[in-house]
């Protein structure tokens, strides 16, 4: 029988009723398809299957597990290539790219685990869906009869949610070119205070959104700095710019000190102006209403270190916890990256340290040490 990837032959139905039994009835791999999460399936080395877990039967949700002995794959998960040729799956001209027939064979070739991604097009209910699997094949030898364990784990809600954060970074980043551009012309032509709060708002956003595509990530080590030389008083003039109308600071007074040092420091900016705020919003947050929330900076050593103080104290078990990613107080999902982000970006990019102290006595003050280049 032709193919244009994968072996066609099968498995004789004597020789599978065999097979089936030495694996139903072996040990290990009975204890493997009970025991281990995830979706489990057991092949020969035509790719037909043998045996397979609860999860992998309800997520084909199909009536009657018998059905599923000796199909393959592609067969079981209803694939729209799976029929297109005689042989089945795994024989026609889309199965030469698909990351299961290819894990399947190539770990029978070799002899040694090989895991691929498969995008599997499947008919489900008179619908076309898309299904992104991880499939690790696992060759296996009993009685000298080659098996493949096959661990499936079922990834197409984070494939797509990928996608889409790509997507809207792609996007959204030409809009704020657009925008960045427009208000820069429009401070030229007719210069205002409200001009210039549009423009340095704008390149606030068009960093920011560099910043949250790197805490999108598990790994934020693609974030390249951008090292600048500024002077403290710039940086007290942004985060006055960024706090005058700033929703958290209503009905709240925000004091800072004018008796700091006036020095310059070499940071990234954008990095910088991120650790400060959201040191000064979980100050405000946690200010009720007419309360106030204190700014100081003080240069000890190599070290220029900003303070943020609030009245209120952290409860103990929060306190524990408070830079732990996705910890927060607050029910809502998608909180707890503020405090996570002051470690992670004022402590292993711009190199300083990030902590706090905080008492009933004398509330709660966070605190940023930021090294000082006395040579730059």
């Amino acid at each position: 029988m032709s193919t244009y990837f994968a072996s066609a032959q099968r498995t004789s139905g004597k020789e599978l009723v065999k097979e089936i039994d030495i694996v139903t009835n072996h040990p290990v791999l009975s204890g493997l398809l009970h025991l281990v999460n995830g979706e489990i399936v057991i092949v020969d080395q035509n790719r037909q299957i043998l045996a397979f877990n609860d999860s992998f039967f309800q997520m084909l949700g199909v009536k009657e597990s018998a059905t599923l002995l000796g199909l393959r794959p592609g067969e079981a998960l209803n694939c729209v290539h799976a029929d297109e040729e005689p042989g089945g799956c795994g024989t026609s001209k889309f199965c030469s790219s698909c990351g299961a027939a290819i894990a399947m064979v190539l770990s029978l070739k070799q002899d040694n685990p090989v895991e691929r991604t498969c995008i599997i097009s499947a008919k489900k209910a008179n619908k076309t869906i898309d299904i992104v699997l991880l499939i690790r094949a696992h060759p296996m030898n009993i009685n000298d009869n080659k098996f493949l364990l096959l661990f499936l784990q079922d990834i197409t809600r984070q494939y797509q949610q990928t996608a889409l954060e790509r997507t809207f970074f792609h996007d959204v980043n030409n809009l704020l070119s657009i925008l960045l551009g427009t208000s820069e012309l429009l401070c030229e032509e007719e210069p205002s205070s409200l001009a210039d709060t549009i423009y340095h708002t704008s390149k606030h956003l068009v960093n920011e959104i560099s910043i949250q595509r790197c805490l999108s990530k598990s790994e934020f080590y693609d974030y390249q700095p951008f090292w600048v030389t500024i002077k403290t008083e710039r940086i007290i003039e942004e985060l006055q710019r960024l706090f005058i109308n700033h929703p958290a600071a209503i009905k709240k007074t925000i004091n800072i000190s004018e008796d700091y040092p006036k020095i310059f420091i070499k940071t990234d900016i954008s990095l910088l102006l991120r650790v400060l705020c959201n040191m000064v919003i979980n100050a405000l947050e946690a200010t009720n209403d007419n309360g106030e929330i204190k700014i100081w900076f003080d240069l000890v050593d190599d070290s220029l270190i900003f303070y943020v103080w609030n009245q209120g104290q952290i409860p103990e078990k929060t306190a524990l916890r408070i830079f732990q990613r996705n910890f927060s107080t607050k029910k809502q999902l998608g909180r707890g990256i503020g405090t996570f982000s002051m470690k992670l970006f004022g402590e292993q990019i711009l190199g300083g340290d990030v902590d706090f102290t905080t008492s009933f006595e004398n509330g709660t003050i966070f605190r940023f040490a930021c090294p000082v280049d006395r040579n730059s």
